[in-house]
């Protein structure tokens, strides 16, 4: 529950959790919306926010109550639309999300039209290239929850705001599997319930836009400071963006330098400078080549020695994706290669690897470590095949001199070209057309 409820408010935030109780026990929407009706009109978007934090805080899975949401919505609906949006520049995070969820509505509408076009008759060539065209350029959608899931999420985490991200993010599972779906309805031509799933999708992203819309991002507005939207909006581009390209006009670094000088009181005094913009990943490549050092320079390793730089350079050289979490479930690094398999941004920094995971995926994510802390697996991998491409996902335990547990290595690659090779290729051959 939040910090700041008190008196009234507490007592509102208690006959809030009183509906969804309510709800669970089956009592009709419409009594309960007689019942509350005062008491919705003075509802926050904070407090239903804080409110579903709060029940999964006393025991409710976050399941159970995404479950509810949608009823929650119904309940909620009056009060909620009267509450404007939170932030109106563009270039702030928020803003951006707000005009990814526009266009998403607006390519799903072209997509209901393409499947009903589809559905009549025996389908023309142009109508079924229409449609692909258009799901491709939908399935760009998956930026958006990514940026939510990696960026906005942790921030809020920090601020003891974890229920309701885990209740999100099992949403945006269900609209990922329903794209799924469609795709494989798409490719068995099976127009009719093309239409049909193209539908659903469309609902539950508008309702996803809509929880985001009026309750996350006004939530979220009240809870982060310039100087933590900053740290967001500075991490975005490594994930991406689905369809947009972010205006300047909300500048990151401006905002936290103006925040800076304002917790330090700068109004008093001499403004401090705007800090000095953080070197974007794979800078080190770019760099002039310091001097060469000394024989006994740098780190000392199990074998050799290596500077920081060196380290670096080495670990963003690997042709796999390396993450590392430690003894206390917290991940410490991931290697900022260029191409990525899965996204990361540096909020994922400081943050515990269960809240890395879909909620359904938690118990299988503690049972691996579980076992890792036990000594009993050397290693638990995956593979999956995903837009053409085979990953090979696995995981190692680190123990130390003395055997103890100190964390576990996550190593990801994109294998379809290991897969794929025959016969052999030695030293002596390389230098061919074939050497890449």
């Amino acid at each position: 529950m939040s910090e700041s409820m008190k008196g009234n408010d507490k007592e509102r935030q208690e006959v809030l959790k009183g509906i969804i109780r309510s709800l669970h026990d089956g009592v009709p929407v419409e009594k309960l919306q007689k019942t509350f009706a005062k008491i919705l009109k003075e509802t926050t978007p904070e407090e239903i926010a804080a409110m579903e934090n709060a029940l999964i805080e006393e025991g409710f899975s976050p399941d159970e109550v995404r479950r509810l949401c949608d009823v929650h919505v119904q309940v909620f609906e009056k009060s909620l639309a009267k509450a404007g949006r939170p932030v109106k520049i563009p270039g702030h995070p928020i803003y951006t999300f707000i005009q990814e969820n526009k266009i998403a509505k607006n390519i799903l509408k072209e997509l209901a039209r393409h499947a009903k076009r589809l559905r009549k008759g025996e389908p023309k060539a142009d109508d079924i290239e229409a449609f692909a065209e258009s799901f491709a350029r939908f399935r760009e959608i998956d930026k958006h929850y990514a940026r939510k899931e990696n960026q906005l999420f942790p921030a809020l985490e920090h601020k003891g705001f974890t229920g309701p991200t885990k209740v999100m993010w099992g949403r945006h599972d269900e609209i990922r599997q329903l794209i799924k779906e469609a795709k494989a309805i798409f490719d068995a031509r099976d127009w009719k319930n093309l239409h049909r799933k193209i539908k659903t999708l469309e609902g539950a992203v508008k309702k996803m836009a809509f929880l985001e819309e009026k309750i996350l991002y006004p939530t979220a507005a009240r809870k982060l400071d310039d100087i933590e939207w900053a740290g967001i909006k500075r991490g975005e581009p490594e994930i991406g963006y689905a369809w947009v390209t972010p205006s300047n006009l909300w500048d990151a670094e401006v905002a936290k330098a103006l925040a800076t000088a304002h917790n330090m009181g700068a109004a008093a005094g001499t403004p401090s400078p705007p800090p000095p913009t953080a070197a974007p990943p794979g800078a080190a490549h770019a760099s002039a080549a310091p001097p060469a050092p000394g024989p006994l320079a740098g780190l000392k390793l199990s074998e050799g020695r290596l500077t920081a730089e060196q380290i670096d350079l080495l670990l963003g050289a690997l042709p796999f994706d390396v993450t590392f979490v430690d003894e206390n479930d917290v991940v410490r690094y991931y290697s900022a290669t260029e191409h990525r398999i899965f996204p990361r941004s540096p909020a994922i920094i400081g943050r515990a690897v269960q809240n890395c995971h879909p909620y359904k995926s938690v118990n299988v994510v503690n049972d691996i470590i579980q076992s890792f802390r036990e000594k009993k697996k050397e290693i638990a991998e995956f593979w999956i095949q995903s837009q053409g491409k085979f990953i090979h996902i696995r995981y190692f335990p680190l123990y130390d001199g003395a055997g103890a547990y100190r964390g576990v290595i996550e190593v990801s690659q994109e294998v379809s070209g290991i897969r794929a090779l025959e016969g052999e290729r030695r030293l002596l051959d390389w230098g061919g057309s074939g050497a890449r």
